[in-house]
C-alpha cells in the first residue's frame, strides 16, 4: 500500500449503488475506513458480465492513494474483458469473529467489508505501472519490495494493470455482541462472541534458497494490523 503524505479523511457521497440499504446504521463512507479495511485485506473478488455471462474471480491487489490496482497476464479473460471499459463491483471482506446468540436465528458474524463500483482503465504508463506492482508486493508484505530484483522491462511489458478509481464505494461493519430476542436472554445457552484472526506460521525456506541467506525480520514478525502499519 502507498500513501501520500497528503492524504486526507473524505466523506464520499453515496450513490444509488454505493449507498448501504440493509442496516445502513452499519455503513460508512469515510475513505479512511475504506482504505483501511482495503490495506488490512489480502483478496479481493472482481465481478463483471463477459458475453452475457456473470464471472467472480479472486484476485490480489494494490492501492495506491484512492486507485485500487489489478495485475495480471494479458492472456487473463478477466483483465482482456475489463479493458474494454466495462463496468465492475469489487469486494473484499475481513471475517473479524463468529457471533452466536442463544437462537439459531440471531447468530451473525462480525465483519468489515467493502464494495467497489466503478469502470477499470488500462495503466499504460511504465512509472505508474512500476508503482502499481511495488504497491502489490508492499500490499502482500511491507518492506519486501527493496530487497528483490526490480521488474525488468520485458516483465513489465508483459503485465498488464488496470486501475479502478475508490469514487464510489462504501465500507460495511458489524462489531459487538449478539442481539436476541428479549424473551431468550434467560436461555440457558451460552452467547458471545468467538474472535477470528489471521496468523502467520512460521517461515518455510525455499529448497534451493543460496546457504546463509536469513528470514528477514519483516517475515518473521508478519502481522496483518487492521491496515494501521507504518507509512512510508
Amino acid at each position: 500500500m502507498t500513501t501520500s503524505n497528503n492524504e486526507t479523511n473524505q466523506q464520499l457521497t453515496p450513490t444509488q449503488r454505493s449507498k448501504i440499504k440493509r442496516i445502513p446504521k452499519r455503513g460508512n463512507y469515510e475513505t479512511q475506513v475504506i482504505y483501511n479495511i482495503l490495506d488490512e485485506a489480502l483478496i479481493c473478488h472482481v465481478g463483471f458480465i463477459a458475453n452475457n455471462q456473470p464471472f467472480v474471480i479472486p484476485t490480489a491487489y494494490g492501492r495506491v492513494d484512492d486507485k485500487l490496482y489489478i495485475h495480471g497476464s494479458p492472456a487473463s479473460r478477466m483483465l482482456r474483458t475489463l479493458d474494454r471499459g466495462i463496468e465492475v463491483c469489487v469486494t473484499v471482506t475481513l471475517l473479524d469473529g463468529l457471533v452466536l446468540a442463544r437462537s439459531a436465528f440471531h447468530h451473525s458474524m462480525n465483519y468489515r467489508s467493502v464494495v467497489i463500483f466503478g469502470t477499470a482503465t488500462l495503466v499504460n504508463n511504465t512509472e505508474e505501472k512500476s508503482e502499481a506492482l511495488r504497491a502489490f508486493t508492499e500490499h502482500v508484505i511491507p518492506q519486501r519490495w527493496k530487497e528483490v530484483r526490480q521488474p525488468s522491462k520485458q516483465e513489465l511489458e508483459g503485465t498488464m494493470v488496470l486501475s479502478l478509481p475508490l469514487t464510489e464505494a462504501s465500507a460495511k461493519m458489524r462489531t459487538g455482541n449478539p442481539i436476541d430476542d428479549e424473551a431468550d436472554y434467560d436461555l440457558p445457552v451460552w452467547a458471545g462472541v468467538l474472535p477470528l484472526q489471521r496468523v502467520a506460521g512460521k517461515a518455510i525456506a525455499d529448497d534451493r534458497l543460496v546457504a546463509g541467506v536469513e528470514v528477514p525480520d519483516y517475515v518473521k514478525n508478519y502481522v496483518r494490523n487492521n491496515g494501521l502499519r507504518e507509512r512510508e
